[in-house]
């Protein structure tokens, strides 16, 4: 079998970049190779991995310094929107960000045609919420991953994607959709006038990538998916039931107080981790507690003092390694998170602020597989409570390990590599 070459090109984002680490890793395993296309910012994450990376300018080119106090100006400046509903936060967050992502699209058509020409690869696959134009245009065939909530696959049956809606709210969907469509129809009209300078036709209202005619790889495990109206073909749409990568191990360390204690895991991303008046209310919590707790504060370790005896905190942990040795998780409703979860079959309570987080975290609770909090507006008893059913309730149990069984046993990296290279081979 001649070795092929998959670019990979996520999202400037730990949970997409992730996710699509651990596909290539699986690929690499079938004896292929992966390089990535990658955001200048994340070029040492996948190198990290042992994977070539070749940088993409997704904005105006600054030095790495200024990037991240921009980046840290952004997160501070939105906080105040971490506190509002998902449709309260359409005409702040979610418009700034659809306002970055579009001028991504727009420096990307600068470096990327180059880029795949030198590269030459087989199969490309994107992570991404928006049209690449040069993707299409390179001539072989390409792949869309959806590491976020599956109902980024619009269908009437389901939620609005950033909605945060359950199933049934079939007025608030309708809602939640008129008000996007309001908001976001000045930057879709500048998409569109983009698309058109490359040649592509124009997207409808609200819709700013499409479906790839080769294949459509959902991150989506089977038992939390949504029952649409329009089934997806599965010609064309695969799950891959969490797909979790390899990280290195990880030994939890020796408390100094509780070290029998129930352990947690509490991580809200790079993102969130920039909102530290929440992140010391939990450490203060645990400490009056039976429990241990494990806490991801990012960037941010500087802020924090008097750390009690039972609770570590470090910028950074090694994930998948760490999730299967604890007793629940405290998160922010990543996606990766909230699939390692699942993959690992533990309880989680999702505190959503942004994006897709709101639909995991109202997914996780309408599932039977955790809980939904709201961020800020809960009570030390209230949390207290939904710790300990976590810890206790049986069937949430029996539901989490027939979920983690299943997860485990579809292998979904490995299912992935052979989706893509099957395509690569003229297969599929």
């Amino acid at each position: 079998m001649a070795q092929k070459t998959f670019a990979f090109f996520p999202e400037a984002a730990f949970g997409p970049a992730l996710n699509s680490v651990g596909i290539a890793q699986a690929v690499e395993r079938m004896g292929h190779k992966a390089v990535f296309l990658s955001d200048p910012g994340f070029v040492e994450v996948y190198e990290g991995y042992g994977f070539e990376a070749h940088p993409v300018n997704l904005s105006e080119p600054m030095p790495a310094e200024q990037m991240a106090k921009f980046w840290e100006d952004f997160i501070n400046g939105h906080i105040p929107n971490f506190r509002k509903a998902p449709i309260d936060q359409i005409d702040n967050y979610v418009k700034e960000c659809w306002e970055a992502i579009v001028d991504s699209a727009k420096w990307a058509e600068k470096d990327l045609p180059g880029i795949l020409a030198n590269i030459k690869p087989d199969v490309i696959a994107v992570d991404n919420v928006v049209l690449f134009p040069a993707i299409k245009h390179h001539g072989v065939p390409w792949v869309r991953i959806i590491s976020c909530s599956e109902n980024e696959i619009e269908d009437e049956a389901i939620p609005p994607h950033l909605s945060g809606m359950s199933v049934d709210d079939k007025e608030g969907h309708a809602a939640f959709r008129a008000k996007f469509n309001e908001v976001i129809k000045p930057i879709h009209d500048d998409f569109n006038a983009f698309l058109e300078t490359t040649g592509e036709a124009p997207y409808p209202l609200g819709e700013f990538f499409e479906a790839s005619p080769y294949l459509n790889l959902l991150l989506y495990p089977e038992p939390v998916t949504y029952e649409r109206a329009v089934p997806l073909d599965p010609a064309r749409f695969q799950y891959l039931e969490g797909c979790v990568r390899q990280d290195k191990p990880y030994e939890v360390p020796t408390f100094k107080a509780n070290n029998d204690g129930p352990l947690l895991y509490i991580s809200f991303g790079s993102l969130g981790a920039g909102d530290t008046d929440l992140m010391k209310r939990l450490i203060a919590l645990v400490g009056k507690t039976r429990y241990r707790a494990l806490v991801n504060v990012g960037d941010y370790k500087d802020a924090y003092t008097d750390i009690p005896d039972n609770v570590i905190i470090d910028s950074w942990f090694p994930q998948p390694s760490v999730i299967p040795q604890v007793d629940a998780v405290i998160h922010h409703g990543g996606n990766n998170s909230f699939t390692e979860c699942l993959y690992f079959g533990k309880p989680a309570i999702i505190m959503s602020y942004v994006w897709d987080g709101h639909d995991n975290a109202m997914r996780v609770q309408e599932t039977g597989h955790g809980f939904r909090s709201d961020r800020y507006e809960w009570t030390d008893e209230e949390l207290i409570e939904k710790i300990e059913a976590c810890l206790t309730d049986q069937a949430m149990h029996d539901r989490l390990k027939a979920t983690s069984a299943h997860m485990q046993s579809a292998n979904g990296q490995e299912k992935a590599a052979k989706l893509l290279t099957d395509l690569a081979e003229g297969k599929a």
